[in-house]
Parts: structure tokens; C-alpha cells; sequence
């Protein structure tokens, strides 16, 4: 005997949720990723991120917790990562960018290096961004300015070169700005020195957020001055001007002498002819 079949309206209803549902495994792919791969790029010397296990990466999220460290979840969804001072090294990975929920990302106080990945422009909904205080190097990514909600960048004490990209001054969200302490170059962009001029209420940011980059300049820092001489070049003067005295002082001596030696042979052949002359 055959058991007995659901009602086709059951399995019609059934159907219909399934197609109107998004695939949930999607976003836990995308999260899955995300950390899998983080954690591959990262070094852990005091294993803080043991919990950072293949299982758990399968199932990052339960609704609003998780049993990663580090990780809170909002909605069956990871949206913030916090790994603050936890002495990790290695790189940041791109792949950080399949958190695509992720509105706050703390990776300060550690010891990365390697360059800010332009691929975190893919975090659409992030709101923070603390890198500071490790050893990141190269450019500031311009990318980061398709973040709009980006109230936080935070990038103080680092290695990171050239210019402070011009289109950060766009992000009209930007409440906190710090790039202090690093190697930055160039002018610092006007939207960011001095947005009062934008839109009322929008905050300036002042010298504390570009102090300590040698080669960056223009307000709220003082204007590009010349170049200054370098300590080699100053010594290389000096020696160079005392070698020059040396040898213009030995030259004189050397003609002073000349001189006193050929005005003292005229005075004794004058003598000598007078002595000789017969007299008349």
C-alpha cells in the first residue's frame, strides 16, 4: 500500500517559499570565504584565533552570535570583525570582501604589513575601518571612497606612502580622519582640510589627523617649503670649503716664499757686481 501523498496545494505552498526565499547558503559561502581565507593570511604567534576552526567557519553565524573570536553577527549575518591587539602578522586578504554585510572592520595594534587592499571598496555597508598601528605600506587605495557609509578611517601608524587620495574628501559621512605618522607626500586634499565650506555642519579635520608625515603638506599643516639641505651635503660643503682653505693657504706660503727667496738672491748679486766693478 502506497503512503500517503501531501495535498498538491501543500507542495505547491512549498515550492513557492523556496523560490521566494534567497538560498541561505550563498551568504554563508560568501562569510565562509571571507574568514577562511583572512585566516590563511594571517600568522597568530599567542593563538588567539584558535576557534578560527574549518567547522566553525562553515557556520560562522548562529542569528546574532558566533563562536569565532572576534566575529558579531547581526541577522545570521557577520558584521563586525574586532581583532584588535592580538600581535598578528601576515596580510590583510582581498577576500575580506565576501563579508559583504560587514559594517565594521578593527584590525589595529597588531603586526600586518603588507598594503590595504583596494578590494575592501566591495564593503558597501562598512562604517569602520581601524588599520592603525601596524606596518602596512603602499597607497591609501582611492577606492575606499566607494564605501559610503564610511564614518570611520582610521590609518594612524603606519608605513603607507604617496598621496592622501582626493576623492576621500566625497565621503560626506567621514567623521573621524587619521593618516598621522606614516609617509604620505603631496597637498592634503581640500575636502578633507577644510570641509566647513561643503555643507553646514560637516567637521574639519585638524593637524592631528596628518602630523608626522615629513612630506605632506598644505592646511591645516604649513605650506611646501624648499627643500632643505641634507646632513651629507652640509658635511661634503664643509669639508670641501676647508679643503679649499687648506689649499689656497698653502698656495700663498708657497708664493711668499717664492717671492722672499728670489728678492734675497737680487740683494746678493747686486752686491756681488759692485765688489767686482774696476773703478775709474
Amino acid at each position: 500500500m502506497e503512503p500517503p501523498r501531501p495535498p498538491l496545494l501543500f507542495v505547491g505552498l512549498l515550492l513557492l517559499v523556496e523560490l521566494l526565499l534567497p538560498p541561505p547558503t550563498l551568504a554563508e559561502s560568501n562569510d565562509q570565504a571571507c574568514l577562511s581565507n583572512l585566516r590563511r593570511s594571517l600568522t597568530d604567534p599567542n593563538s588567539s584565533l584558535r576557534s578560527w576552526t574549518r567547522a566553525n567557519f562553515a557556520a560562522p553565524c548562529n542569528g546574532f552570535t558566533s563562536y569565532l573570536q572576534g566575529v558579531t553577527c547581526n541577522n545570521g549575518r557577520i558584521y563586525k570583525l574586532s581583532l584588535a591587539g592580538l600581535a598578528l602578522g601576515g596580510a590583510i586578504s582581498p577576500y575580506v570582501s565576501n563579508c559583504t554585510n560587514l559594517q565594521s572592520l578593527d584590525l589595529s595594534s597588531n603586526q600586518l604589513s603588507g598594503p590595504v587592499p583596494p578590494e575592501l571598496s566591495a564593503l558597501l555597508n562598512l562604517a569602520v575601518l581601524n588599520l592603525s598601528s601596524n606596518h602596512l605600506t603602499g597607497p591609501i587605495p582611492p577606492q575606499l571612497a566607494l564605501c559610503a557609509y564610511l564614518n570611520v578611517i582610521d590609518l594612524h601608524a603606519n608605513l603607507l606612502s604617496g598621496p592622501i587620495p582626493d576623492q576621500l574628501g566625497l565621503l560626506v559621512r567621514l567623521s573621524t580622519f587619521d593618516v598621522s605618522y606614516n609617509r604620505l607626500e603631496g597637498p592634503i586634499p581640500v575636502l578633507l582640510a577644510n570641509r566647513s565650506g561643503l555643507a553646514a555642519g560637516l567637521p574639519r579635520f585638524n593637524a592631528s589627523s596628518f602630523i608626522g608625515n615629513r612630506d605632506l603638506y598644505g592646511y591645516p599643516l604649513p605650506p611646501m617649503r624648499g627643500r632643505g639641505l641634507s646632513v651629507f651635503a652640509i658635511v661634503g660643503i664643509g669639508l670641501g670649503s676647508g679643503l679649499l682653505s687648506l689649499v689656497l693657504s698653502f698656495t700663498a706660503v708657497c708664493i711668499w716664499l717664492r717671492v722672499t727667496e728670489q728678492a734675497a738672491m737680487m740683494t746678493n748679486d747686486e752686491g756681488k757686481v759692485s765688489h767686482l766693478m774696476p773703478d775709474y
